[in-house]
């Protein structure tokens, strides 16, 4: 039997395409990053591997006999002490993954990139994928090597490559181990750790939807396409009063003008820099981001692809439920 392979399979979307590959009763080949944690794939039926995704040699070994490939290994920070390691992982590990599917004559590769690397908007309007990219005095390093890396993974399919581009929206839901950026939100909101809402807002997507999609991009995508998997598009305002009501908690009353929501986020940053050389709450790069109303349109994957979702308080009350349950047994080994 061929296998699929998935890089990034501990990790928060990776885990749930496997799920979904295992559900279809494929045969999973997890490629694991040294030093996972591999909570996420307890008791899952899949055989693994332990390779770097930069090590084009092992790379191409680990996906002898492999029909399918998901890659989804990337570094989802807004904040690092040094950010070399994620244009190592997030672009030259693309570079080495695609180079070793060619070589081990993979035929479908669909790569997980994110709607960081399309543009957004104007004045809040929905992008979709052919909006410009627009970024640049907004980006930090996670947005802009999954930028670089997508215009990767398009030029492989331009060469000839057959390889499908996914464009996850800012996902939620169970099995958020990290946390990443986009969990930190709901677990500070049930710290309380959120003193006010700022303008502006995002798009979001339940992580099992997105999984979905990604199976679904496998079957009907076109090569060198890329597709959009969001769900619904909501003000910061509107998803802390949507996390606050599943918890039972209050909302934060407190409304803060974007410029002072940008520069308190710009101090915790250099807290971090100079400081505690820990993750930040917030950053100056993401709080301005997510304040140009970063909202996409999922027209095209619902056509083309079949995308499915489902209510943001569902995929909410999922979250708050993991971070409230499994979270902390995720972090106990």
């Amino acid at each position: 039997m061929a296998h699929v392979a998935v890089t990034g399979a501990t990790g928060f979307i990776g885990s749930a395409v496997v799920r979904q590959l295992l559900e279809q009763k494929r045969s999973v080949r997890a490629l694991i990053e040294p030093g996972a944690n591999t909570f996420n794939l307890e008791g899952l039926p899949v055989e693994r591997v332990t390779v770097d995704v930069c090590d084009g040699d092992a790379m191409a070994k680990a996906l002898e006999g492999c029909e399918t490939l998901y890659h989804l290994a990337a570094i989802y920070k807004t904040w690092l002490p040094d950010p070399e390691i994620i244009y190592r992982v997030n672009v030259e590990g693309t570079v080495a993954t695609l180079l070793a599917a060619q070589k081990a004559r993979v035929r479908r590769v669909v790569y997980t990139s994110s709607i960081a690397a399309i543009g957004v908007g104007e004045n809040g309007a929905l992008a979709d994928e052919t909006q410009k990219w627009n970024l640049f005095d907004v980006a930090n390093e996670y947005i802009l090597t999954k930028w670089q890396s997508e215009r990767v993974a398009l030029r492989f399919a331009e060469s000839g490559q057959d390889v499908v581009v996914v464009n996850p929206a800012f996902p939620f839901g169970p099995r958020d181990v990290a946390p990443t950026p986009t969990g930190s939100i709901v677990l500070m909101l049930l710290k309380k750790q959120v003193p006010g809402w700022s303008t502006g807002g995002f798009c979001t997507i339940d992580v099992d939807d997105c999984a979905e999609a990604h199976l679904f991009a496998e079957q009907k995508g076109r090569i060198g396409e890329r597709y959009i998997l969001g769900n619904d598009n909501v003000s910061l305002k509107e998803f802390f009063e949507v996390v606050s009501k599943v918890a039972g908690l209050k909302p934060p009353k407190l409304p803060m003008p974007g410029a002072l929501a940008a520069g308190v986020a710009l101090g915790m940053e250099l807290w971090a820099d100079h400081v505690s050389h820990k993750e930040p709450p917030a950053t100056y790069r993401s709080m301005r981001y997510a304040q140009r109303n970063a909202f996409f349109s999922n027209a095209k994957a619902k056509r083309e692809l079949g995308l499915r979702t489902r209510p943001l308080e569902e995929t909410v009350r999922r979250a708050v439920e993991w971070f409230r349950g499994d979270f902390q047994k995720a972090h106990a080994k």
